[in-house]
């Protein structure tokens, strides 16, 4: 009896090899042999769960912004009684991927921000991505005051985290530092809510 395969387990496994590779050596380092290898799956098993390589690209795009959203709603499911302020502050640290474990992330999602500037089926991912961050960032902060937040509140932290990424990951900041800023950002915001 032939072996049953999970497709979406082995969409998966492979968009983890294809992270894992571009972690390595940054998307240009992702072929379709080298992902199969990684996976331990025959470039048959790619190629039937992906049509082309740009899709195989796409899902592990979207593979990985479901871990970093699956892990904010963790962090904020975690201290239910937390303040507004201090939800939002969680959120968002998730977000910057500035601290130590989450390195390899950085270097694969700053290697998809750069990829995605030439390739519109990214591009799509990652505005989505950003819509629903965005979203969750607007709606923490309009908890905190009562009333709905500017779209630009939003907007604009979402920028500062990602930006923030950019710079520990490169050496110009320290995680520290970074977070410093973040925090500084925030205690701000606060006290524009406040009046």
């Amino acid at each position: 009896m032939p072996k049953q395969v999970d497709h979406e387990s082995r969409r998966r496994q492979i968009a983890a090899a294809v992270c894992q590779l571009a972690d390595e050596s940054g998307l240009e380092g992702v072929t379709l042999r080298d992902v199969a290898a990684r996976a331990q799956v025959s470039m048959g098993a790619v190629q039937r769960c992906f049509g082309t390589k740009e899709e195989m690209l796409v899902f592990a795009l979207g593979h990985i912004g479901e871990r970093i959203t699956a892990r904010v709603s963790a962090r904020l499911a975690a201290s239910p009684a937390q303040s507004a302020r201090t939800a939002v502050g969680h959120a968002v640290t998730e977000v910057s991927l500035v601290h130590e474990e989450h390195r390899a992330e950085a270097r694969v999602w700053l290697a998809f921000v750069a990829q995605a500037a030439v390739s519109p089926p990214l591009a799509g991912i990652l505005r989505t991505n950003y819509a629903h961050l965005q979203s969750l960032f607007a709606r923490l902060i309009a908890e905190s005051s009562g009333t709905p937040a500017p779209d630009r509140a939003a907007r604009a932290l979402l920028a500062l985290a990602d930006g923030l990424t950019t710079h520990v990951l490169v050496g110009h900041l320290s995680p520290t530092e970074a977070l410093d800023i973040l925090d500084d950002h925030l205690n701000r915001l606060w006290n524009e809510q406040a009046h």
